[in-house]
C-alpha cells in the first residue's frame, strides 16, 4: 500500500492576519517555519512515500525560503484555489499520475502532529474509507441567543473536535471532491465532511490536544512555549559521538558536508566524513536509538561512497518522529591538516541546513594534538560531537 501526504498551505488566514500572523504557515516558530515543522513528521514516517504541499500562488517565494531542502519526499508544490476545498481538490488531482492507495490531508498550521497520530489514521483505513484524528470535547457548549445571553446548553456527549491529518482511500476521496465541486453542494470546512456528504464511512481515531491549529497570536505564543525556553512537557537529552578515519590516497576530504581539497583522502566505506559520523551518533545517542553502524552497516554495499549527509538527516527524521527538536550541536575536529578555519562557516551552514535549525545553534571548532598521537603524525582525522535535544515526555 502506498500513502501520500497532502499538506494544505494555501490559506490566507483572516483571523491570523488580524493577529499579525498571515500567512501563518510561514511564521517562524522557534527558529523554523510552521510549515517545515508540519512536514517533518510525514518525512520521518516510513509509511509515507511522497509529500505534496498546496500553496497560494502569491506565496511561492515564502515557500522557497522556508528551509525545506532537507526533506527528501517533497514533490513540486501545487498552486491552490480560492477556497480550502478547491485547494485540496487541486492537490488531489496532482496525485493522479502516482495514484497512491491512501492519502493523508493535513493542515500546514498544525506543527505538532506526531508519528503516533499518523500511524493511527493510516491503520484505520484498513477497515474504513476515511479516518480523522480528533479529540473528545471536554468543554461545556453554550448556544448564544442575543449576546451576551445564553439560549441553551448543548450536550457534549459524543462530540469530538476534528483535527488533521484526515486520511482516505485515494480514489474515494478524489471522487468525492470531484462530485462536490460539480454539484450545488454547501461549502465544507474539512475533508471528512465531504466524505460524509458523499456517503463514505469515516472513523474517529484519537488525536492530541497538542495537535492544535495555530490561528491567533496566542496560539503562536503557546507553540513557542512548547518549543522554546520554557519547554513545558519536554526533557533535555544530551548525546556524544566520536569517529576516526585514516588518510589514504586521494585529493580531497569531506568534513562537515564540505568537500575540502587535500593531498590525501580518507579511508572509509562512505565518504569518510568523520564530523558528520560523530554528529549522527550524538543525535542517536541522545535518542537512545542505537548508532550509525546499526542503521547504516559498513557491510551494506548500499552505503558505498554515500554522502554522510544522509546519515545526519536520517537521525534528524528519527528525532522529528518523536516530536523532539535540536537545541544545539557542538563539533570538534582534530587534525594537523587540512586547515578547518577557512571552511568553518560553510560547515556550520551545511549542518544547519541538514538539521533544519539556525546556524547560531551549530558550533564547529578545530584543534591539533600538538603533533602527538595518530592525528599529530598526520595519519588521520578524528572528530567529537555533542548534541542537545528536547524530547517530549
Amino acid at each position: 500500500m502506498t500513502a501520500a501526504a497532502l499538506i494544505v498551505a494555501a490559506g490566507r488566514g483572516a483571523r491570523a492576519a488580524r493577529n499579525g500572523l498571515s500567512p501563518k504557515q510561514y511564521a517562524v516558530l522557534a527558529g523554523r517555519s510552521v510549515l517545515a515543522r508540519a512536514i517533518a513528521p510525514f518525512e520521518a514516517s516510513p509509511a509515507i512515500s511522497t509529500i505534496t504541499v498546496v500553496i497560494h500562488p502569491d506565496d511561492f517565494e515564502l515557500y522557497a525560503a522556508s528551509n525545506l531542502g532537507s526533506f527528501t519526499k517533497l514533490t513540486a508544490p501545487v498552486m491552490g484555489g480560492a477556497t480550502r476545498q478547491d485547494s485540496v481538490r487541486l492537490g488531489l488531482e496532482s496525485l493522479s499520475a502516482a495514484s497512491p492507495d491512501l492519502v493523508l490531508i493535513h493542515d500546514a498550521a498544525r506543527p505538532f502532529v506526531t508519528d503516533d497520530i499518523i500511524t493511527r489514521v493510516l491503520a484505520a483505513l484498513a477497515d474504513h474509507d476515511g479516518a480523522l484524528a480528533a479529540v473528545p470535547l471536554a468543554d461545556t457548549l453554550k448556544r448564544e441567543q442575543h449576546a451576551p445571553l445564553v439560549e441553551t446548553t448543548i450536550p457534549r456527549a459524543g462530540l469530538w473536535k476534528a483535527q488533521t491529518p484526515q486520511g482516505f482511500r485515494y480514489p474515494a476521496i478524489q471522487a468525492a471532491h470531484r462530485a462536490a465541486s460539480a454539484a450545488d453542494a454547501p461549502t465544507f470546512t474539512d475533508d471528512a465532511s465531504i466524505a460524509e456528504w458523499a456517503g463514505l464511512g469515516v472513523a474517529l481515531v484519537p488525536g492530541s490536544e497538542r495537535n492544535f491549529k495555530i490561528t491567533t497570536s496566542e496560539d503562536m505564543a503557546m507553540a513557542e512555549a512548547l518549543l522554546g525556553a520554557s519547554p513545558l512537557g519536554y526533557e533535555p537529552r544530551t548525546g556524544t559521538g566520536f569517529d576516526v578515519h585514516a588518510f589514504t590516497a586521494g585529493d580531497h576530504v569531506w568534513l562537515g558536508g564540505i568537500r575540502i581539497p587535500h593531498d590525501q583522502g580518507l579511508d572509509a566505506h562512505s565518504d569518510g566524513d568523520a564530523p558528520l559520523h560523530a554528529l549522527t551518533d550524538a543525535i542517536l545517542g541522545a535518542l537512545g536509538d542505537g548508532d550509525i553502524g546499526q542503521h547504516f552497516p559498513p557491510s551494506d554495499p548500499a552505503w558505498k561512497g554515500a554522502r554522510s549527509r544522509l546519515f545526519v538527516e536520517d537521525a534528524a527524521r528519527r528525532l522529528a518522529a518523536r516530536g523532539g527538536r535540536i537545541t544545539n550541536v557542538d563539533l570538534t575536529i582534530l587534525c594537523e591538516a587540512p586547515r578547518i578555519g577557512p571552511h568553518r562557516d560553510a560547515i556550520r551552514a551545511e549542518i544547519a541546513d541538514m538539521l533544519g535549525i539556525d546556524i547560531t545553534r551549530v558550533a564547529v571548532k578545530a584543534t591539533t594534538t600538538e603533533r602527538l598521537g595518530f592525528t599529530g603524525r598526520k595519519e588521520g582525522i578524528a572528530a567529537l560531537a555533542t548534541a542537545t535535544l528536547l524530547l517530549p515526555f
